[in-house]
């Protein structure tokens, strides 16, 4: 039996004036769905969600939803004032939706312990990227809905937290539809994925299983689709000819054949139309040097305000190696980069270069590219050529490379979407020929495709590599060595990404030392005895452990607001108000109870016991 329908859309269709981005769309969204959407950019992924979330209406068809469902929608990128507190902005969403008051504390409580953040009277002005992404999605989750649609929440996620994210929807959420471009991300957290592109009959590919069994059921689905283009070509020649023969039009036989004749080729068209999706065409330029030392970096260290960011580092870059960093934002990633590029200088230690080194930067944040010129300046400052591998290549040639239409080359760079502005600065990069590149965070707003097509010029580009990125699934499969920055200026090497796992794990199940995190310090501070180290713990296991005593207290708190609003007189005599503060009541103790629950179950799996938490 089919699980109940909770949101569908029948027939939809979008156009942005005459560009249609889908037509007779359909899809149907199932109670307990954990649903992955990609597409190229501009599929209209984006606009699908919204019209899912209901702010804006297709120009076509029909969205239905379940009564009284609650859906929640996460922007990609969400807007907060600026003069508002952490919890202010959560307050905030709750008044919108026109609850109780006295469900306000309860559910503020919940959510604050959610997003672990520390200080709920933190402005928003002083949130990172990261933190203001974890801030959306409590936004939503705060209003507990039946539906939770995100738009690339990975986006300015580190590492860190994009575990914290899987974690979260594993745990949290009902049913969900996240479109993503982290191939790692939607491994974790999708059961079921679709691919919004034109290039199927429906425009929609819907493939039951995790990512990796999406893409082995798209492949056999697109080699079926090239072999029965190949037939239907074939079919095509041999009715071609027989035209070319002259058929006498007269008989009625000759006339079905004609008009059948004429159907089939103008299926062909359609079919190639739809085979025919173009890919960006990265491919980086070496220089050709031959040194086998690029860069000698000697215990290079380098401190801000008396703090240690990076401590003892030694590092040989030779040409077709491939360094991924790894570590939390803030652990001086970017730093180590303007090291090794020769932007600022180490306070210890000495890093050698080649004489004549090239060195070829992507910047995270694109300040290189002014926002004014048009996108033909910024591809070609002078003329209408550029040179690539020592030949000249026409402007517009260039700019299909990239998949940009001559039509946009008089556009301004601001008007570029953000996948664009990406593509841009590959393109520029790619014209300076570099024996070490340095990339960081380059798949930022790119699509799927355009990673496969990234990720097979790294491979192959013969100089050195220092690669940036929160995409995992990019960062394994390219890197062949990780460096891990912890924050405190210690570093680490290790063979992969797995490799680097293991070591997490390891270290969440080993004794505290006196050097303990922090967490451990600030309970000694307070006077409470740190929580043990638990051995059999997994890595993720241990990190809610740290955290389940905070939560139980927070919850506990928040189930006694509740019970004191149940017994406010001022709600006595009024039934309605009187029953949605006990269904409130109801709910925390609910969750207070899923927490000694979930508490004992890792009490039964350490086999030790636990000091119960202080009220």
């Amino acid at each position: 039996m089919a699980p109940p329908v909770l949101l569908s859309c029948e027939s939809i269709s979008k156009a942005y004036g005459v560009k249609p981005l889908f037509d007779d769309l359909s899809l149907t969204l199932f109670d307990g769905d954990h649903v992955g959407v990609v597409g190229p950019n501009g599929s209209g992924k984006s606009t699908l969600l919204k019209i899912l979330a209901g702010l804006e209406e297709p120009d076509g068809g029909t969205r239905s939803m379940r009564r009284q469902l609650r859906v929640g929608y996460v922007p990609q990128d969400a807007v907060f004032p600026e003069d508002q507190t952490v919890e202010e902005v959560l307050a905030q969403a709750l008044e919108a939706e026109e609850l109780d008051p006295g469900e306000h504390h309860g559910r503020i409580a919940r959510a604050l312990s959610v997003g672990e953040f520390r200080q709920a009277d933190q402005s928003v002005a002083t949130l990172s990227g990261g933190w203001r992404k974890r801030l959306a999605i409590t936004r939503a989750l705060i209003l507990e809905p039946d539906v939770l649609l995100m738009d690339e929440p990975t986006n300015h996620l580190d590492v860190e937290g994009i575990l914290w994210l899987e974690a979260l929807l594993q745990s949290e959420a009902k049913a969900y539809l996240v479109v993503s471009h982290d191939r790692r991300f939607l491994e974790s957290v999708a059961s079921r994925m679709l691919e919004l592109n034109r290039c199927y009959p429906n425009g929609l590919f819907d493939a039951k299983g995790r990512y990796s069994d999406f893409l082995e059921q798209r492949d056999a689905y697109l080699q079926a689709q090239a072999n029965y283009q190949s037939s239907l070509a074939n079919r095509v020649r041999r009715e071609v000819e027989w035209l070319h023969r002259g058929p006498k039009a007269r008989t009625t036989k000759s006339k079905a054949r004609i008009q059948a004749a004429g159907e089939l080729i103008e299926e062909l068209g359609t079919v190639k139309a739809r085979s025919g999706q173009a890919t960006a065409g990265i491919d980086f330029t070496s220089s050709g040097r031959k040194s086998k030392q690029l860069l000698v970096a000697t215990q290079v260290g380098k401190a801000f305000g008396g703090k240690p960011v990076i401590t003892g580092l030694d590092l040989l870059l030779s040409p077709g190696q491939r360094l991924g960093l790894l570590g939390p934002n803030g652990s001086g990633k970017s730093t180590l980069l303007r090291l090794l590029a020769g932007t600022l200088t180490p306070d210890e230690g000495t890093i050698v270069r080649a004489e004549g080194l090239k060195v070829v930067t992507f910047e995270q944040h694109r300040e290189s590219l002014n926002q004014t010129v048009t996108l033909r300046r910024a591809l070609a400052p002078s003329g209408d050529l550029v040179i690539y591998a020592d030949r000249p290549v026409h402007l517009v040639s260039w700019a299909k490379r990239f998949l940009f239409r001559p039509e946009q080359l008089d556009l301004p760079v601001s008007r570029l979407s953000g996948g664009e502005q990406a593509r841009l600065l590959i393109a520029r990069l790619m014209l300076q020929p570099a024996d070490l590149l340095i990339l960081d965070e380059p798949t930022n707003d790119l699509d799927i495709p355009t990673l496969d097509v990234l990720e097979d010029s790294l491979l192959e580009f013969p100089g050195a590599l220092i690669l940036v990125t929160h995409d995992r699934w990019l960062l394994d499969r390219v890197s062949t060595q990780l460096l891990a920055l912890d924050g405190t200026g210690q570093v680490e090497f290790f063979a992969d990404y797995a490799q680097w796992e293991a070591a997490q794990e390891r270290a969440a199940s080993a004794p505290r030392t006196s050097g303990a995190p922090k967490a451990a310090t600030s309970r000694a501070d307070s006077g409470t005895p740190p929580l043990p180290k638990r051995k059999g713990l997994s890595y993720r296991e241990q990190k809610e452990w740290e955290q389940m005593e905070q939560r139980i207290l927070k919850a506990e708190e928040a189930l006694a607001a509740c019970k004191a609003a149940v017994e406010d007189p001022a709600v006595v005599s009024d039934a309605a108000a009187l029953h949605s503060r006990y269904e409130t009541l109801e709910a925390a103790q609910a969750a207070m109870d899923r927490l000694y629950a979930r508490w004992a179950e890792l009490e039964e799996k350490q086999g030790q016991s636990l000091p119960a938490p202080s009220s």
